[in-house]
């Protein structure tokens, strides 16, 4: 690859991109810390929701479709928003 394509491909410089990794790594895990969320628990978390998905069947697909659209009705005119007063630049 070259340096351009890397470039276009990571979003920037590399030592930009990892100074904003590591920035956002040392944010969200101090944000973890906080909550007291280790990896672990998060992965098990997932685990445990896909095995409940699997288990409960039809009524957890509902219910999941219940927070997508509770969250689409948040995040949709948000997005909207924000391209519409973008559109300009």
């Amino acid at each position: 690859m070259a340096n351009g394509s890397l470039q276009r491909f990571l979003g920037g410089s590399p030592g930009a991109v990892l100074v904003r990794l590591v920035f956002l790594s040392v944010l969200v895990g101090a944000l973890m810390a906080f909550l007291g969320i280790t990896p672990f628990s998060l992965v098990e978390g997932i685990v445990r929701f896909i095995d409940r998905i699997f288990g409960r069947g039809l009524e957890t697909l509902m219910e999941v479709g219940q927070w997508l659209v509770y969250g689409a009705i948040v995040v949709v005119p948000i997005w909207l928003l924000l391209r519409v007063t973008s559109k300009g630049r």
